[in-house]
């Protein structure tokens, strides 16, 4: 058995929940979603990926059910690797065994961080959370950050488990003290030392 290249279009699934399919899917170009959507239509993004990422190895590992819906954001290339390929892989090579461990470690201690927050952080500071996770340094501007493109509210609703009116809210007060700034090139996070200060006050607790 060998490896699929294969073209998906924008929005096209790629992965449905509770699949029994099994093999690994690598982006080889475009981004794609990871996300849960329930019968009635809600979602919660889990994560976006790019070229280089994979995703489906936890099927392929463990034979259960896919834990959750890929969707193409853009225009994507994907190669889907054969189940027994990737664990062959993974029991024969020791930099590849590493490299899946260094990833799963990393998805666990994300989804660690996550249920801390859904746990003791309000929306607002779920928000301020996910602003940061988001957000890359912005060129020119020392101590600034910036999201960009610019998050849906919709979107960031979807990655933080709440309402979009609840996100409109919270980024006006956001923006009316001055700590987030919505501009052409993104969302600019003006003082995200106050957006750190929010989310440890919680936590402190």
């Amino acid at each position: 058995m060998h490896c699929v290249w294969r073209s998906v279009a924008e929005n096209e699934l790629i992965i449905d929940y509770e699949d029994d399919t099994a093999e690994v899917v690598f982006v080889v170009e475009g981004r794609v979603r990871v996300l849960l959507r329930t019968a009635a239509g809600r979602e919660v993004i889990l994560d976006d990926m790019t070229t280089g990422q994979y995703f489906g190895e936890m099927a392929a590992i463990d034979g259960q059910p896919r834990s959750a819906n890929v969707t193409a954001l853009e225009k994507t290339r994907i190669c889907a690797m054969p189940d027994a390929i990737f664990r062959d892989a993974c029991c024969s090579i020791p930099t590849v065994n590493m490299a899946v461990l260094k990833i799963l470690a990393g998805r666990v201690r994300t989804l660690n961080q996550r249920l801390s927050e859904y746990a003791f952080l309000t929306a607002k500071q779920r928000l301020c959370a996910e602003l940061l996770r988001l957000s890359r340094p912005r060129m020119g501007k020392e101590n600034q950050r910036i999201v960009s493109p610019p998050p849906l509210q919709r979107e960031l609703a979807d990655r933080i488990s709440t309402q979009r009116e609840v996100v409109t809210r919270e980024l006006a007060s956001l923006a009316r003290k001055g700590i987030v700034e919505k501009t052409r090139g993104g969302l600019v996070l003006n003082e995200p030392e106050k957006l750190h200060a929010l989310i440890a006050e919680a936590m402190s607790k």
